[in-house]
């Protein structure tokens, strides 16, 4: 089955807080989008501020940021249970990945939608829990599913069915009712969803979306 992660991206500590409780009691993990505003024209919140929210979610931190190295300490002191780095201002993979491992967390790489596959550090795919296909470019919420990203997440099902232990999938960005089957037909098993998902009822609309996955 498709899991649906809801995914934050604000500057705003109270809406952060108010969607993290949101989703308490409908999903086990949530996705919190941190921009530096060196990697896009966006800042988001500091981590800092999970730091004292109270929550059984698991939290990924996706990492669009200038060396997402450098924030590996500061999202596990705000609770990351997987931490996902954008590769397009990242110097060493193998470094990031490693680091992820050290402090004993699940580690993931990101691709934004203009990168190849190619960009991926083929050595350490097996060391890898996630690998995340944005359909959008990065960096800013609210934008159109680019079909682009279909051929990439049918490439990565590819290469993982060589490995002995498969990284999942996670497509995110634009996703909507009409297009979840076709990412869940080329081989995704996680989907990120942003503010749509919250508008409204948020166990409906995950049920909306479970759905059409398996029209």
């Amino acid at each position: 089955m498709i899991e649906i992660i809801p995914s934050i991206l604000t500057n705003n500590p109270q809406e952060l807080k108010e969607m993290i409780h949101q989703a308490e009691d409908v999903v086990e993990r949530v996705q919190i989008d941190i921009v530096d505003g060196q990697f896009a024209n966006n800042k988001t919140i500091d981590p800092s501020v999970l730091e004292t929210i109270d929550t059984p979610l698991k939290i990924d931190f996706h990492l669009m940021t200038k060396e997402p190295i450098d924030w590996v300490e500061r999202v596990t002191r705000a609770m990351a249970d997987r931490i996902i780095g954008q590769v397009e201002m990242m110097e060493n993979q193998l470094e990031f990945v490693g680091k992820v491992q050290e402090v004993g967390l699940s580690v993931g790489l990101a691709i934004d939608l203009d990168t190849p596959i190619d960009r991926l550090d083929a050595t350490i795919t097996n060391d890898l829990d996630v690998v995340l296909v944005m359909s959008v470019p990065a960096g800013f919420g609210g934008q159109k599913f680019d079909e682009r990203a279909l051929d990439k997440i049918k490439r990565l099902d590819e290469i993982r069915a060589r490995d002995k232990t498969p990284f999942k999938i996670l497509a995110d960005g634009g996703i909507v009712l009409d297009r979840i089957d076709d990412a869940r037909r080329a081989g995704v098993d996680q989907i990120a969803i942003g503010r749509r998902i919250f508008t409204g009822s948020l166990v409906q609309n995950i049920e909306k979306f479970k759905k059409a996955a398996y029209k």
